[in-house]
């Protein structure tokens, strides 16, 4: 970098998505009317499955899970992204990026546990129907607070690191938020134990969780190829297919987002793409489980009846 260094520093520039002036009331009214979307659809599954008693299985109580953390997703970016919008400003201080990046991971993170814990429940109710209500036990739903936990701890280690940095004086993120690998392209100090981090806690939030979706998927599958009646098949891979949206959804775009900025040099093509990561995605689910879940469906009817 041919910045000098600085022991301390105060704010970053982010650039957003496009710079053009004139596109600016466009950006702003499409991001709010998605995040009001995202927030609304969102609360509705929430309260539906708070306020109607056969809707408080562990299914719908790890739905209900989903929906707060997604509505936690979408607003550690969004908001401060419109209101650099409106005031036509686009500072953001040293700890608001600190901050910005800690609950992204986190709610980043709680959303792959909570997409593989869902799998395993799906995997219990197709394979071992009987003992359903013994094993997605109350105790087992605890296993949300190891999660909380260790993308908390994750997140916090991601900051720490950051923490370690000296940085240059071109200090211009090109992305909407505080994105945690441009952060650290803007350091002018050693970066290798901050990428050893970085891997490392994808790996943990990331890889592990998906392996764990496929394997239950692959019991699922195996286990719905015995079932004789093409009625019966249809019927079990049926509880599941709104899960498997969801997950297809949120891997599919974040896997697009590595890849295509992987395959570029412009990190402003990469901002781009993890919109539909970050802002499409936590807004699509209310939708997905509202229109795919009959269950889900005739509560969401019930609360405007």
């Amino acid at each position: 970098m041919d910045g000098e260094n600085q022991t301390h520093v105060s704010e970053f520039i982010l650039l957003g998505l496009s710079e053009e002036v004139l596109l600016q009331p466009f950006l702003f009214g499409v991001f709010l009317s998605m995040y009001l979307a995202t927030f609304t659809g969102n609360l509705l599954i929430i309260v539906a499955i708070i306020t109607i008693p056969h809707l408080h299985t562990p299914m719908y109580f790890f739905l209900c899970n989903l929906s707060f953390v997604d509505i936690c997703f979408t607003s550690t970016t969004i908001p401060k992204m419109l209101l650099n919008i409106q005031t036509q400003s686009k500072i953001i201080t040293y700890e608001g990026c600190l901050t910005q990046i800690y609950f992204y991971h986190l709610f980043g993170g709680l959303d792959s546990f909570l997409l593989t814990v869902m799998a395993y429940d799906r995997f219990v109710a197709i394979c071992y129907p009987l003992h359903y209500m013994v094993i997605m036990n109350p105790k087992f739903c605890g296993v949300l607070l190891a999660s909380w936990l260790l993308s908390a701890l994750v997140s916090l280690l991601q900051d720490l690191m950051i923490l370690q940095l000296f940085f240059c004086t071109d200090l211009k993120i090109p992305h909407f938020f505080c994105e945690l690998n441009q952060v650290i392209r803007l350091a002018c100090s050693d970066t290798f134990l901050n990428d050893i981090v970085m891997y490392f806690s994808t790996g943990i939030i990331g890889a592990i969780p998906i392996t764990g979706i496929f394997f239950s998927y692959y019991k699922i599958i195996t286990s719905i190829l015995r079932i004789s009646s093409v009625s019966g098949k249809y019927k079990a891979f049926s509880t599941c297919g709104s899960h498997l949206s969801v997950v297809s959804l949120f891997y599919g775009t974040a896997f697009g987002v590595y890849l295509s900025s992987a395959a570029t040099e412009n990190p402003r093509n990469g901002a781009i793409a993890s919109v539909i990561y970050t802002v499409v995605t936590p807004m699509l689910n209310p939708f997905i489980y509202g229109l795919r879940n009959r269950n889900m469906k005739q509560s969401l009817e019930k609360l405007f009846t």
